[in-house]
């Protein structure tokens, strides 16, 4: 019996014959149009590459923050939204900074992995990293 593509290599071909087959071809408005169901499908294949390990991600954040221990991501925002409009949790939370943080970095990820502000915010927190591994590194050495 012969295995199935993955959906996110059935993707790439699509991809692929987008934007080295049938873009070149074209002219005008179609190929515009054509380049977009290119990036289109690139969000959709990162979706499913990326989003199942995000979204894990988002609801033990959520989790923490919120006390909860539910896994319905849907109910987890909602009362993360409520807490908000009550005035339970603010700015003023680290843990809440960090999760809008992660989750807008999570969704640049998948919508936009080349966005400069993106690329530039990672290479801010691999910086930050390294610094922090150097740091205890040199504490454990003492």
């Amino acid at each position: 019996m012969q295995e199935q593509p993955e959906s996110a290599e059935l993707l790439d071909a699509v991809i692929t014959l987008l934007r080295e087959e049938v873009v070149p071809a074209l002219d005008g408005r179609l190929a515009f149009d054509v380049r977009v169901a290119a990036r289109a499908a690139s969000i959709v294949k990162r979706e499913l590459e990326q989003g199942p390990e995000l979204e894990a991600k988002a609801r033990q954040r959520l989790r923490d923050l919120l006390g909860v221990k539910t896994d319905n991501l849907s109910e987890l925002n909602e009362l993360l939204c409520e807490r908000l409009e009550m005035g339970q949790l603010g700015l003023d939370s680290p843990a809440l900074v960090d999760h809008l943080w992660q989750s807008t970095l999570q969704q640049l990820a998948i919508d936009q992995p080349r966005y400069p502000g993106y690329v530039h915010a990672l290479e801010q927190l691999k910086r930050r990293s390294r610094a922090s591994e150097d740091t205890t590194n040199e504490q454990k050495g003492q």
